[in-house]
């Protein structure tokens, strides 16, 4: 009686780690063994067997790829403690007497992807996407480290806005593109929404961001940027207000096994004044989104795709006034 008891407070903590078990398909055919009774103090407890049949081997997979993550990024996150040195502008080369300018010439130079990492983070987590993104032609990537004492996401915001200002006036461009993963993403959609960074953010990608706020983690309220990300919170329902004229375009992927999403459809940006592209990710969690070179070939062809306002009003049926365009695809990784 008293084991029982002292299992009582954890069950629910157990069915949370281990969602729609009974809906998923079993790796384990445990049907000859007989059902367990009910133990006392623990009325309706599904006995162990059907527990056990009820476990999904791609969550099995997810589970053990997030903690392979986990362990690695817990080696590489001492490199990504201090800033990354800025690269300097090139200056531009001599021409021959004659030469055409080379300003006067067409250029389709990818614009700047600006990283930004999730909570109690660093730029370590994007050592893969980076190198990723510079073998497909993404040479100008840089990454920015908020301090993990950083305790308003407004304030991160306006840090972001600074250094986007930065890239922008050191490398000629008038635009970047952003990719934010977990709160990262959310950083950059209050610097889009609400600090006028539409004007300088072509396209956000943002991996597993709470957009709508995530409920996971109760005991974490003690910080203010959890607290932030919180259903209902002030700084959720500033993104909920209107945001007419928004020229970013959205793209965000979100992960059906990814727990610290409650609900898991909060990573999705829903909004009527938002041109967006929710990717649904089978098969991998959250910390693997920054990570898995699937998700990375999703983000370059993210980047790769121009949107300019042209696009949107055909996105829209070309309705002046019109920004709403949502549109959900898929990505099977497992």
């Amino acid at each position: 009686m008293k084991v029982t008891r002292a299992l009582q407070p954890i069950l629910p903590l157990c069915q949370r780690l281990l969602p729609d078990m009974r809906t998923l398909p079993g790796i384990l055919n445990l049907s000859s063994f007989p059902t367990l009774p009910n133990l006392p103090g623990l009325p309706g407890l599904p006995g162990l067997p059907s527990r056990l049949a009820g476990l999904s081997l791609t969550l099995l997979k997810a589970t053990a790829l997030d903690l392979a993550i986990l362990a690695g990024h817990l080696l590489l996150y001492p490199s990504g403690i201090a800033q990354e040195r800025r690269a300097t502008a090139r200056p531009a080369l001599p021409r021959a007497a004659g030469a055409e300018d080379p300003a006067q010439l067409p250029t389709k130079a990818p614009l700047p992807v600006v990283l930004l990492h999730g909570f109690i983070d660093n730029r370590s987590v994007f050592v893969l996407l980076r190198r990723s993104l510079a073998q497909h032609g993404r040479h100008r990537v840089e990454s920015l480290n908020y301090s993990p004492l950083t305790c308003d996401i407004r304030t991160a915001a306006e840090l972001l806005g600074r250094h986007i200002e930065e890239i922008c006036e050191r490398t000629g461009s008038s635009q970047v593109d952003v990719v934010g993963h977990s709160l990262g993403g959310l950083i950059a959609r209050y610097y889009v929404q609400r600090l006028g960074g539409d004007g300088r953010v072509r396209t956000l990608v943002t991996l597993g961001t709470p957009h709508s706020g995530t409920r996971v983690a109760p005991l974490a309220n003690a910080h203010p940027i959890v607290r932030q990300m919180r259903p209902g919170s002030a700084l959720i329902e500033e993104l909920s207000r209107p945001a007419p004229g928004c020229r970013t375009y959205f793209v965000s992927f979100w992960s059906d096994l990814d727990h610290l999403m409650d609900p898991l459809e909060t990573a999705c940006v829903d909004h009527p004044d938002l041109l967006v592209q929710n990717v649904r990710v089978t098969g991998i969690g959250h910390l693997a989104l920054p990570v898995h070179p699937a998700v990375a070939t999703g983000i370059r062809q993210a980047l790769d795709t121009a949107r300019t306002g042209a696009s949107a009003d055909a996105r829209t049926g070309g309705r002046a006034g019109t920004r709403t365009g949502t549109q959900t695809d898929g990505l099977t990784v497992a």
